[in-house]
């Protein structure tokens, strides 16, 4: 009879503390939000604490920030329970939701919109007056894995002009490619006459202009993509609902305090927040399986 005393008593303990587990991982003690440097890594998480304090106090709860090396390991830190609440671009979230079931829960407004728009940028002088003239030119691109600055133009242009594959339309189509590494390089490759079009985030020419105050007049925008979703704040998938609910009635209310709003723009150059749903970043979905052979969250 103690023994099996024993037993139901070590089986209910069991239970107990499988329960606390799963509590622990759907409504913890801390909150974690993570955050990927655009700036000096030092500089934001000073510029992001009164945030973190902020959230805390609308959750009641202790809310960390912590500055990330790279979207990646936000990503993996985020599948871990690492991380919580994640500053996720578009393409990083759509990976993070195909690995980890992370979710969007708001995204990023700018210049009133909660989407923006890829351009194609020529010297205003160089006779290229559609995308059909790119056939036989230079393209320079920040970054294969930028969505506006790869992604998302070279998609389009591997649909207009009949490619598989982007290897053939850097190699066929265009006589030869540069990988500037940034968006305002790019732009300034076109401008010294290194490319004949840059792809980059709308508008990237304002990037460089203090330094090329002609750069508006030497440079025109030849197109433009169709709409790309704004970056997104996700959370964890093991999160609980209601928690889930509080996270994001506290970062909406935020949208009230301009002091919140300033941190934001500083960090990121949001202007608002404003509620997201996954559906939303269905293009960026297919936009990505083009690419998913060669892309992996490792790469992000």
């Amino acid at each position: 009879m103690k023994k099996l005393y024993s037993l139901v008593l070590m089986l209910g303990l069991a239970l107990v503390l499988a329960a606390c587990g799963s509590n622990d991982a759907a409504n913890p003690d801390t909150i974690v939000i993570g955050f990927v440097p655009s700036q000096d890594s030092d500089s934001i998480a000073e510029t992001v604490e009164p945030l973190a304090e902020r959230l805390g106090e609308e959750l009641d709860k202790k809310v960390e920030s912590k500055v990330m090396t790279s979207y990646s390991a936000l990503v993996e830190a985020m599948g871990a329970n690492q991380v919580h609440i994640g500053f996720v671009p578009a393409f990083g979230y759509v990976l993070a939701n195909q690995e980890y079931d992370v979710e969007v829960i708001l995204k990023s407004i700018r210049y009133g919109s909660g989407t923006y728009k890829a351009q194609y940028v020529v010297r205003t002088d160089s006779g290229i007056k559609s995308l059909e003239d790119l056939e036989g030119k230079v393209w320079a691109y920040g970054d294969q894995l930028s969505t506006s600055g790869y992604l998302f133009p070279a998609n389009e242009m591997m649909g207009q002009f009949g490619l598989e594959t982007a290897a053939e339309l850097e190699t066929e189509f265009f006589k030869g490619t540069t990988q500037s590494g940034g968006h305002d390089k790019s732009i300034i490759a076109v401008y010294n006459g290194e490319a004949d079009v840059a792809t980059t985030f709308d508008d990237a020419r304002t990037e460089i202009e203090e330094e090329y105050p002609d750069v508006m007049d030497k440079l025109t925008v030849l197109d433009y993509t169709a709409e790309i979703p704004n970056d997104t704040i996700s959370v964890t998938a093991d999160l609980d609902e209601e928690l889930v609910k509080d996270i994001k009635e506290a970062f909406l209310s935020f949208n009230e305090d301009e002091k919140m709003i300033e941190i934001m723009k500083t960090v990121y150059n949001w202007d608002a927040i404003s509620e997201a749903t996954d559906e939303e970043y269905d293009v960026v979905r297919e936009t990505y399986e083009k690419f998913r052979d060669n892309i992996s969250i490792d790469d992000l």
